[in-house]
């Protein structure tokens, strides 16, 4: 049996934790706490009304403490935020026994321990906005230590910015940086807005096979598993693509999902084996009318996550108020390098991205050099939400030939602050030209 070694800390707080037993208090009490408010809902609504919180229960972790004689204060933190708690012994021990006080707040308790407190908010003399402790309770003894994290002036010290520490203990950074927690929220809103917009719009989402007999939708290498009843193996799905448009063929007028993608390749910051999707296919459009139907989309999110258009991202404000730009591959290349790329040869684009001092090797077609330039050379400076479109059929190979140009795709992509936040195309509906573009794919694999 291996020993667990514990730190100085871990120590001390598992003999703080058997000397809260000793006194009859059990530090992970099976009742439920009821909690009556929120650190956010005092700080929003307390100067409004300040009845309302005249008896209040709040719970939550200990974040900082300033012990003093017979009277302290320390800091705590539930899902809303923070908020001072003013605790005096003569309150919390009616009775004239100090211990609840002297020796498990002041020495049994540590930072990030779970507590419950029952009293009444108020505002200090200096008129900060505080909770004054009647009665308190040990809800969850905390062994191991939090990072500590100090604010002055509204300023933060020693924050928690390690990144392995931060991705792989999650829960952690969500303690000690709680504006990390905002996003997980605006994250939620965000998926609630667009299932808002797409089922006001008549679409239905959908549920579609995660594991696949035949990956596809996409060209990525594929986990694979094996499926015991039937011996054979399977394919975690790349994409919902095609069983999305299954649908369609089977009726259905326009149906989305939120799916979970699983792509067996290289890791970073951006790219994640296993992420999130959203696939939508509607019947009977091109890539014009989805092109208003996603900036309509994303200025109602806008609206609603954030209460204006107007949003920073990475220092830059960005508005996404629509309409958005409209541009062409080809505009935004000349735009940006005064290169003309229509009816250009492949020779003629290496020579091109030799003399642009684009990097490419020799494996790469027309597609992926045209591709090579734009990510150089204009990808970066696509602040403002833009529409990059009408892509050279080298570079989309499966997508609809362009009405008044065949050698062109009707294919857009929207690219703010210098990513790419979605793709989409008049989908290829001609069984024969879809045929003959998958063959000649397959040729050059």
């Amino acid at each position: 049996m291996s020993i667990i070694e514990l730190s100085e800390q871990e120590q001390l707080r598992r003999g703080s934790l058997a000397q809260l037993r000793e006194l009859g208090i059990n530090p992970y009490p099976a009742e439920k706490y009821d909690v009556t408010a929120s650190a956010g809902e005092i700080a929003a609504e307390f100067d409004a009304n300040p009845d309302k919180f005249a008896s209040v229960s709040i719970a939550g972790r200990i974040m900082s403490r300033r012990i003093m004689g017979s009277a302290s204060f320390f800091e705590l933190q539930d899902h809303s935020g923070r908020i001072q708690v003013y605790i005096k012994r003569d309150d919390v021990c009616p009775e004239g026994d100090p211990t609840l006080y002297n020796t498990v707040f002041k020495k049994l308790l540590d930072i990030g321990d779970f507590v419950g407190v029952e009293g009444f908010a108020f505002r200090t003399q200096t008129g900060e906005l505080s909770v004054h402790c009647k009665r308190f309770t040990v809800l969850s003894k905390s062994i191991r230590p939090l990072p500590i994290v100090k604010e002055k002036d509204g300023k933060m010290f020693d924050a928690l910015t390690d990144p392995e520490v931060r991705y792989r203990q999650r829960y952690v950074d969500l303690v000690v940086n709680p504006q990390v927690r905002d996003v997980f929220v605006k994250r939620a809103k965000i998926i609630a807005t667009m299932r808002e917009y797409f089922n006001s719009k008549g679409c239905l989402e959908v549920e579609t096979p995660i594991l696949q007999p035949i990956p596809g939708g996409a060209s990525a290498r594929p986990f694979i598993t094996h499926h015991n009843a039937l011996d054979i193996d399977f394919y975690m799905r790349i994409a919902t693509e095609l069983y999305l448009k299954r649908l369609i063929v089977g009726g259905f007028n326009g149906v989305y999902e939120f799916g979970k993608n699983f792509r067996n390749e290289g890791m970073d910051r951006t790219h994640n084996p296993e992420f999130t999707c959203m696939e939508i296919y509607i019947a009977y459009k091109d890539y014009k009318w989805m092109m208003e139907f996603t900036e309509q989309m994303l200025e109602k999110i806008a609206l609603e996550v954030n209460g204006t258009t107007d949003v920073e991202i990475d220092g830059k404000m960005v508005s996404f108020k629509a309409p958005f730009r409209r541009l062409t591959m080809t505009d935004a290349i000349r735009e940006k390098t005064g290169y003309d790329i229509t009816g250009q040869s492949e020779e003629q684009l290496r020579e091109a991205c030799t003399r642009l001092n684009v990097e490419i090797d020799d494996t790469m077609g027309k597609g992926k050099l045209i591709d090579a330039i734009f990510g150089t050379y204009c990808e970066s400076d696509l602040v403002q939400p833009t529409f990059i479109c009408d892509y050279p059929i080298e570079m989309s190979p499966l997508c609809k030939r362009h009405r008044d140009n065949e050698e062109l795709t009707e294919r857009f992509e929207l690219f703010v602050a210098g990513k790419e936040l979605c793709n989409a195309y008049s989908e290829l509906n001609d069984p024969i030209d879809q045929l003959e573009r998958f063959q000649e794919q397959m040729r050059l694999s």
